[in-house]
């Protein structure tokens, strides 16, 4: 039997060096006043953990494991009023960091075992979700004239199914805007939406050596200069191959080299859609296949938005908005390392709800992992 709960052993896998040269690179332990970043940290991702849904229920729950603390690094819980303040003040790019920081690190240590293609590029989707707001309490976040909020552009590894990126704008930010602040790899695939069909973006992308799989607009203006023979059995659902110059008024100069179009025929919705890339060595199945892949991104978001708190928030300015919403990441992250770890084949949500209800049992934490349900040892009564 462990002598610290489950949450204190999930925390400690979190190295503590590489948060405190976050805090000394962010410098924002200057004005703690006995409530320090780490706390914060700590504090914020109990809220996921345990699915709070106000300061109140964060600072209930962490004063009822008061002998806990120490285990968390915590020498005291907060106050409601004390975690808002720092909610409010404390800059929400230490939180942001701490994301990219642990995924790198985790990276290094576990192999997840996500959608694979073998290529050496890596292979990303690019799209976002939206999450909807009070336009009155969330002033901030425009989006429509009566309902406010943010929303999240995602860059998605498909190997490790985490985001190697995520831009948070308010909900105006149209997809192909807010993709040029998001920052993508020289080499990398790219599978997105109609959303971002955006000739403009698309040059921006080549210039990168970027590859790009994009699926078309209705309204693409275009000439054909080159058919592609088709193949013949591996992938059927592929009806055209051929390279295209773009004729539009303004897409013919924002891209003016020669593009990939393929359409495919989707057999379960009855429907063919058309796809446009820059890649001229993949064969035309495997396009077809890296778009339907872009599915999982959905996946993704209705994981997070299912089980995480980030469709309503403790706090209402914009930094603590964005605190939640990375702190929520990072929570998914280590859930993630958890479920690559365990011997038993957890399904997510399965994960998240099973450790929520054992948030303070003392157990140790690899072996519940691997045998949840194991009964424990009967006592020999002789």
């Amino acid at each position: 039997m462990a002598k610290i709960t489950l949450f204190a052993q999930i925390i400690q896998k979190i190295p503590r060096d590489l948060i405190k040269s976050l805090i000394k690179k962010h410098d924002v332990d200057k004005h703690a006043k006995g409530f320090n970043s780490w706390s914060h940290l700590v504090s914020m991702v109990f809220c996921q953990f345990a699915d709070c849904v106000s300061l109140r229920e964060i600072s209930n729950g962490l004063h009822s494991a008061n002998g806990n603390l120490n285990h968390l690094g915590m020498r005291r819980a907060p106050g409601k009023s004390t975690l808002s303040y720092q909610n409010e003040k404390r800059s929400c790019e230490f939180f942001r960091d701490c994301y990219y920081a642990l995924l790198n690190y985790f990276g290094q240590q576990v192999k997840f075992s996500g959608r694979k293609f073998r290529f050496k590029n890596a292979v990303h989707a690019l799209d976002s979700s939206t999450i909807t707001l009070c336009a009155k309490v969330y002033d901030w976040a425009h989006y429509t004239h009566s309902k406010g909020a943010v929303r999240l552009h995602t860059l998605l590894n498909f190997e490790t199914m985490l985001p190697d990126f995520v831009h948070i704008t308010d909900g105006k930010s149209g997809d192909n805007t807010a993709a040029r602040s998001v920052q993508v790899k020289n080499g990398s695939i790219i599978v997105c939406d109609r959303g971002y069909f955006d000739t403009e973006l698309f040059n921006v992308w080549d210039s990168k050596n970027v590859f790009f799989v994009c699926r078309v607009r209705d309204n693409m203006l275009y000439r054909r200069i080159e058919e592609r023979d088709l193949p013949q059995k591996t992938h059927p659902e592929v009806l055209i191959d051929e390279l295209v110059q773009l004729t539009g008024n303004e897409t013919s100069v924002q891209y003016p080299k020669p593009i990939r179009r393929i359409a495919v025929y989707n057999a379960e919705h009855h429907y063919t859609m058309e796809l446009v890339t820059n890649n001229m060595k993949l064969s035309a199945g495997t396009i077809a296949d890296l778009y339907k892949a872009r599915w999982d991104i959905e996946i993704f978001f209705r994981n997070l938005k299912q089980n995480f708190h980030i469709k309503s928030f403790v706090g209402t300015s914009r930094n603590a908005v964005e605190i939640q919403i990375w702190t929520a990441l990072i929570t998914m992250l280590l859930l993630a390392v958890l479920k690559q770890q365990a011997a038993y084949k957890w399904h997510f949500s399965n994960l998240v709800s099973s450790l929520r209800l054992n948030t303070f049992t003392k157990i140790d934490l690899q072996k519940w992992l691997n045998e949840p349900f194991t009964p424990p040892p009967e006592e020999d009564n002789a």
